[in-house]
């Protein structure tokens, strides 16, 4: 795995500040890659989200890159999901959301998602920002499971999915709920590969160093050029996340959401792990089948 910031010695950026949720390695030239840690699953917070907008003003700001490389530094988690309940407390974030994955989506470099392990919610979100996906075959999960907590996805999934899978196929995700393993989302286009767990880190390295050694001008030119097909407007972004906060007074929200506690969300457990299994013991059911777990 590419060093963070936080080890190396040659680079010239400082470490990171110790709570910081993300670490930057710029050792390469023209390239950063940027790792995610958020102990214990990789949930995003509302500092997750201020924290990754400022560093787009970052990447925004430095004319020498050409290429992100981003990755988690926990095996099963690329990114949980969103903490819905904190982000409620601070609902500026959803529009600071917005304006990351757009700005993300069009900035005049090429990012690139480097996947292992589940990538749920506000993170398949994120990825699907991204301009290129590469996931592990042994260990990638995609998926969306709003719908079976009473929401619906209000990132961007509803506006990236129909583009990049299909409207049948993004129908399938968002009102499934389910979680979908890495060759599934390889045949759908979700992600451009899937590749064997151990061949993943030289495929992203060397496409990354490719990259980087065009002439970023040009690179940025054909993006944009790319760009005028399949991107969401700013407009189609915010009417999903109108909804997001409105839904969680719904009776629907509320008793599924009532459903999560102590079942292990926000921390490492049988549920984050296997989310899509639990979403159908959510739903409609007699008082005695509440308590129902997969087998």
């Amino acid at each position: 795995m590419t060093q963070s910031s936080a080890t190396q010695r040659g680079s010239e950026q400082p470490d990171p500040q110790p709570d910081a949720q993300f670490s930057t390695d710029r050792t390469h030239p023209g390239r950063w890659t940027i790792t995610f840690s958020n102990p214990p699953i990789n949930i995003f917070l509302p500092t997750t989200i201020v924290e990754l907008g400022a560093l787009i003003n970052e990447i925004e700001a430095d004319p020498s890159v050409k290429v992100v490389v981003f990755q988690s530094a926990n095996p099963d988690f690329f990114v949980a999901h969103l903490d819905v309940a904190k982000a409620a407390e601070r609902p500026e974030v959803l529009g600071l959301w917005r304006d990351i994955v757009l700005r993300l989506s069009s900035a005049p470099v090429v990012s690139i998602a480097k996947i292992r392990g589940r990538t749920r919610g506000i993170g398949n979100e994120f990825v699907l920002a991204c301009d290129m996906r590469f996931a592990s075959r042994q260990s990638a999960v995609f998926g969306n499971p709003e719908v079976g907590v009473g929401l619906v996805p209000g990132g961007g999934a509803m506006e990236w999915l129909p583009r990049v899978v299909g409207r049948s196929r993004a129908l399938e995700i968002v009102l499934s709920g389910d979680d979908f393993d890495a060759d599934i989302a390889e045949r759908y286009g979700w992600v451009n590969r899937t590749l064997d767990d151990g061949d993943l880190d030289s495929f992203v390295d060397k496409l990354a160093g490719r990259l980087a050694s065009f002439d970023g001008k040009t690179l940025a030119t054909a993006k944009a050029q790319i760009n005028r097909f399949g991107m969401p407007t700013a407009a189609e972004l915010q009417s999903s996340n109108d909804m997001i906060f409105p839904m969680l007074a719904w009776p629907d929200a509320q008793a599924r959401r009532g459903k999560l506690r102590d079942i292990g969300y926000g921390v490492r457990s049988d549920f984050e792990l296997n989310f899509g299994r639990y979403l159908p013991t959510f739903g409609p059911a007699d008082e005695t089948d509440t308590d129902k777990r997969p087998e």
